[in-house]
C-alpha cells in the first residue's frame, strides 16, 4: 500500500508540474525538457523493475506447473506490453514538451 501511495503521489505531482504554464525566468533543472527527461528516466527505471518482477513470477509459475506454460507465457507477454506502454507514453510527453 505504501508503494501504491508513493506512486500515486509522484504521478499527481508530475501532472501538476506538466500542467503549469512556462515562466519567463531561465530554465532550471525542474522545468520543461529537464523535467521531461527526469520523468522518462523514472518511468524507464520503474518499467525495468516491473518487467523483471513479471518475468521472475512467470518463470516461477512455469517451474511449478509446466503444463500451464503457454497460458502463463501469453499472459506475461500481454502484461509486459502494457508495462512498456508506460515508457512510451512518457516518451511522447517528453517530445511534446520540447
Amino acid at each position: 500500500m505504501k508503494k501504491f501511495l508513493t506512486t500515486a503521489f509522484l504521478f499527481t505531482l508530475a501532472t501538476f508540474v506538466f500542467a503549469q504554464a512556462a515562466p519567463a525566468a531561465p530554465k532550471s533543472l525542474f522545468e520543461g525538457q529537464y523535467l521531461a527527461h527526469l520523468a522518462l528516466a523514472i518511468a524507464a527505471a520503474g518499467c525495468g523493475l516491473a518487467q523483471g518482477k513479471a518475468v521472475v513470477a512467470a518463470c516461477e509459475g512455469i517451474a511449478r506447473n509446466p503444463q500451464a506454460a503457454g497460458n502463463i507465457r501469453t499472459t506475461m507477454i500481454i502484461g509486459l506490453a502494457l508495462i512498456e506502454a508506460l515508457v512510451i507514453y512518457v516518451l511522447v510527453a517528453a517530445f511534446a514538451v520540447k
